[in-house]
């Protein structure tokens, strides 16, 4: 009797011990699977990009280069729209993204072209805090890179919902620069939200800051002498790149094509000026005032290319918020 015990005694150990071993590589393959989704995925995507190569005259080996990164459209959910399970799988994966981007490429400067906020526009103060919190944890970046946002339609809202203390608490948080020079090229920062064109005083203000940053470009290309130009601050003597949220008008995506350009059923639907994209107006005066050598731009979420007159680019950048979560929007060197 004592022996049968002792043997049924065995098989319910050696069931135990086989059970706890096949929980421990369960468990070991569910790690393996959540390390490698949630985070080695990234790496492996994100090493394939590289910097573009920049060809240099040899009589100009000293030419300076930039690497910039270009990110739109992030829309960081808020308190009404954001289910807080929704918001804990997007943000995570951005935040993987970017840090994975930012380890690997090491840009000198990240520009994001505007709907940081999804909620902006209407956020209390407490909520546009938590945001502010929020943003600041997922784009931590070192000391040693700099940090460049525009505003967009979500962030202050569009022009009939934009106010002076929304854009000054935009503002107040990243700063309000709008000409921004670096290793020799300039960078206009744009508030393409108040590019409407009515005369309302935000919009008053816009354009002439403008006026006033077209004036120290075009000194910048001239020689200094007594005129009107004496005493102007010295800017590299370049054409601007020109970063806003809104492109500047065109029709449609119809001509725009590549992996992250809008699918083909919307591509030809029209776009709306001062809701899609800029006005022929507004479009015209940036290119007359400014006359950039590139434009980069955001709002529509999908990537695409374009000349306007005179044969200036301009790119779209893709949203980063959800097509594009496992790579960097844009990157370039300039």
């Amino acid at each position: 009797m004592a022996l049968i015990r002792l043997g049924f005694g065995r098989q319910h150990f050696c069931l135990l011990k086989r059970r706890s071993s096949l929980l421990l590589k369960l468990t070991a393959v569910v790690f393996a699977v959540l390390l490698f989704c949630e985070f080695l995925i990234y790496y492996l995507v994100i090493f394939r990009c590289d910097w573009p190569e920049v060809k240099t005259p040899a009589h100009d080996s000293g030419q300076k280069t930039l690497k910039a990164m270009f990110l739109a459209d992030t829309h960081l959910l808020g308190e009404v729209r954001g289910h807080w399970l929704d918001k804990l799988r997007r943000e995570w994966q951005m935040e993987r993204a970017f840090q994975t981007a930012l380890w690997l490429l090491q840009p000198e400067v990240v520009f994001i072209l505007g709907d940081i906020f999804d909620e902006g526009k209407w956020s209390s103060s407490q909520a546009w805090a938590d945001d502010v919190e929020r943003f600041q944890k997922i784009f931590r970046h070192p000391r040693h890179v700099q940090l460049k946002v525009v505003a967009g339609n979500h962030d202050i809202g569009f022009h009939y919902q934009m106010s002076t203390y929304k854009i000054k608490r935009f503002e107040k948080v990243f700063n309000p620069e709008r000409l921004f020079s670096w290793k020799g090229m300039n960078f206009v920062l744009v508030n393409s939200v108040a590019l409407e064109g009515d005369g309302c005083h935000i919009c008053s203000e816009a354009e002439a800051e403008l006026i006033e940053i077209s004036h120290k470009l075009n000194c910048s290309r001239e020689k200094r002498g007594p005129g009107r130009c004496r005493g102007a601050p010295l800017l590299p003597a370049s054409a601007p790149v020109l970063l806003q949220h809104f492109p500047l008008f065109r029709r449609s995506d119809a001509n725009c094509s590549g992996e992250d350009a809008a699918p083909l059923e919307e591509r030809a639907i029209p776009f709306k000026e001062r809701y899609d994209v800029l006005s022929r107006e507004a479009s015209q005066q940036l290119l007359w005032w400014l006359r950039p050598r590139l434009i980069l731009s955001g709002h529509t979420h999908s990537a695409c290319e374009v000349l306007h007159g005179a044969g200036v680019p301009e790119i779209s950048v893709p949203s980063f918020s959800w097509r594009n979560r496992n790579n960097p929007s844009f990157i370039m060197v300039i």
